[in-house]
């Protein structure tokens, strides 16, 4: 299986107090780039977002954004702890009977002490773990809006290697033929040119340009880098960078049989090929 780089998932949880959103969406690029869209509550975890995120993406440019959304309903509410404030009392009281210089405590002092003052408002904490939760949960979905894109390119990719193949297989068996007809029209031209030429000459002449026209060896080479291209596809995982190596291949070998091309037929199959290896280096563009 193979994913594409374009993705997009969404989730909201609700805890008290307000409203969480958390949304992913991602386009190709060369390299793993993260954007981090976040409310100043929650970027003290930002290093272990990102973390979640590359631990499931490995290229593309990521956009996280999660919004905290208040509602007016349930705005924080503050109760006093009156056991709290009770003990802490008693206990600034036997304080005291030690050491009477001591000052009492201050009624800030009490406000500010861990359990004096109760919050119906979720805990940093709880919210840091539901952020996460709720992302680890998204990124699920984020793979699998991928891997549908994925499925979906590597058809297209086998539809162009399959139009290639058959460009190929055409070709191939012509090519003893386009050899004979070029081996017949030098022959014509050398014999306007030079008057009366013996057959061996002819097939000196021959011997040498047949060296530089024969293409056979550049059909092999894009049958077997067509099969490699079948092969990845097949195995999947992160390939976007070798298949867009690749294309550099075949396009070298389509390039090489126009330029070799002493027939029309020739020359079609070059541009045709060319044709259909530009198609699948576009659609390689969004494979991680």
């Amino acid at each position: 299986m193979i994913l594409s780089m374009t993705g997009f998932a969404s989730t909201t949880r609700e805890f008290p107090g307000g409203l969480l959103s958390i949304e992913l969406r991602a386009v190709n690029h060369r390299y793993l780039d993260v954007q981090m869209r976040l409310p100043e509550e929650l970027r003290i975890i930002e290093p272990q977002l990102r973390e979640l995120i590359g631990g499931r993406v490995t290229r593309g440019k990521v956009e996280c954004r999660i919004g905290l959304n208040q509602t007016d309903s349930d705005t924080p509410q503050l109760e006093l702890n009156r056991d709290t404030v009770q003990r802490l009392l008693a206990v600034s009281a036997e304080v005291r009977e030690l050491a009477p210089q001591v000052r009492d405590l201050g009624m800030g002092e009490l406000l500010r002490w861990p359990g004096v003052l109760k919050s119906n408002s979720l805990a940093p904490e709880v919210l840091h773990q539901l952020c996460l939760e709720g992302l680890n949960a998204v990124l699920g979905d984020f793979r699998d809006t991928r891997a549908r894109e994925g499925s979906k390119l590597a058809q297209v990719l086998q539809d162009r290697i399959s139009g290639m193949d058959h460009i190929i297989a055409e070709v191939k068996p012509r090519l003893p033929v386009i050899l004979e007809a070029y081996r017949t029209r030098l022959a014509a031209r050398l014999q306007e040119a030079l008057g009366n030429v013996d057959d061996d000459r002819i097939k000196q002449e021959f011997a040498l340009f047949a060296q530089k026209i024969d293409v056979d060896e550049e059909l092999e080479r894009l049958t077997t880098h067509l099969s490699e291209v079948r092969r990845i596809l097949k195995t999947g995982g992160q390939v976007g960078k070798r298949l867009d190596f690749l294309m550099q291949e075949l396009n070298r070998e389509a390039n090489t049989l126009g330029s070799k091309s002493v027939s029309t037929e020739t020359t079609q199959a070059s541009v045709e090929l060319k044709v259909l290896i530009e198609q699948m280096r576009e659609q390689i563009q969004n494979v991680e």
